[in-house]
């Protein structure tokens, strides 16, 4: 909710089985599912997002993230095996990071933690000479850095 992000849950199960999963999950690890989960009887739709993968047996699918924007444009999409779980702080990243992306920034590798500009975000580069004396401007303010006139970045 904080991201302003909704999050849906799918598996191929009856309803039943989802409401005991929850049950369970509040029961022995004391956390409240407060998400809808979609029951899957068929597996259709799972065929249809390719959650279901040759390895897997009956009911089984690999595991998969689907970021979606507010215009229901898929922006990404992570599969993960069966015996792996998912990595959350990857997908609140890649969910922060689309967000400033809509933003007109660019994410950095390994951001936040960038070797080179930490959690800066990459101004992008300039595409006319104007751009790049506003940007030599904007350096001498301190509103952005740059390490030359195309690589200029700024905190978010």
């Amino acid at each position: 909710k904080k991201l302003n992000c909704e999050l849906i849950g799918l598996s191929i199960d009856q309803v039943f089985a989802h409401l005991k999963w929850e049950e369970w999950i509040k029961e022995k690890i004391g956390v409240e599912i407060q998400f809808p989960i979609i029951a899957d009887n068929t597996g259709d739709i799972s065929a249809r997002l390719g959650m279901r993968h040759k390895q897997a047996a009956g009911t089984q699918t690999v595991r998969a993230v689907f970021i979606v924007d507010p215009n229901g444009i898929v922006r990404a999409i992570l599969y993960y095996p069966m015996e792996l779980g998912r990595n959350m702080d990857e997908i609140l990243r890649m969910v922060r990071g689309l967000q400033l992306a809509d933003k007109g920034y660019a994410i950095p590798a390994n951001w936040p933690n960038n070797e080179l500009i930490g959690d800066n975000v990459i101004v992008p580069p300039a595409n006319t000479e104007e751009t790049i004396r506003k940007r030599r401007e904007q350096e001498k303010a301190g509103e952005i850095k740059c390490f030359d006139w195309w690589f200029c970045y700024k905190k978010p």
